[in-house]
C-alpha cells in the first residue's frame, strides 16, 4: 500500500515506532476529531496496575498528531508540523484500556491563513483521555506549529 492509500492511523503506525510499540489503535481520524485507543497491556502498566503515565502521554500526543495530519495534510508540501509544547494533567486513576480524543483549539482555516501570510502559525490541540466507563482520567494540551519549508 502506498503512502497515498494509507490511512492516517496506518501512516503513523508505520512511521512512528512508539505508536507501534504501544499497539495504539487509531479508531477515528478526521479534521474535526481524532480518537486513539491504548489497549490494556501489562507491559505498560504502572505500580498500581493501570496504564503508565508515559504511555498515556504518548497516547494523547499521538491523537494530537493524528488530528494535525488530518486537518493540515494538504499543507505538508510546504510546511512541517512540529509539536512545540505539551502539558498533561492526570485527573483520575486509569485502569484497563484508555482512549484519547483530540480536537483542534483553533479553526484550521485560520491556521492556514497565517501560513499563507508567511507566518509560522501555532495552535493548540486539546485531548481528553478516558477509561472504559467514560470517566476523564487525563487532560492534555499539545501546542503545534506548521514550520514553513525554506
Amino acid at each position: 500500500m502506498s503512502a497515498d492509500q494509507m490511512s492516517i492511523g496506518e501512516m503513523l503506525a508505520a512511521t512512528v515506532p512508539m505508536a507501534r510499540t504501544l499497539n495504539l489503535e487509531f479508531v477515528e481520524t478526521t479534521p474535526e476529531k481524532a480518537v486513539v485507543a491504548l489497549p490494556d497491556q501489562g507491559d505498560y502498566h504502572n505500580h498500581v496496575g493501570g496504564p503508565h503515565a508515559g504511555a498515556m502521554f504518548t497516547l494523547g500526543e499521538s491523537a494530537s498528531g493524528a488530528i494535525v495530519l488530518a486537518a493540515f495534510g494538504e499543507q505538508l508540501s510546504r510546511a512541517v508540523p512540529l509539536a512545540v509544547s505539551a502539558e498533561i494533567a492526570y485527573k483520575k486513576l486509569a485502569m484497563g484500556p484508555v482512549t484519547a480524543t483530540a480536537t483542534l483549539g483553533r479553526p484550521a482555516a485560520d491556521v492556514v491563513a497565517e501560513l499563507d501570510a508567511g507566518q509560522r502559525p501555532e495552535f493548540p490541540v486539546a485531548i481528553a483521555i478516558r477509561r472504559g466507563d467514560g470517566a476523564v482520567t487525563g487532560e492534555m494540551t499539545v501546542v503545534w506549529t506548521l514550520r514553513p519549508n525554506s
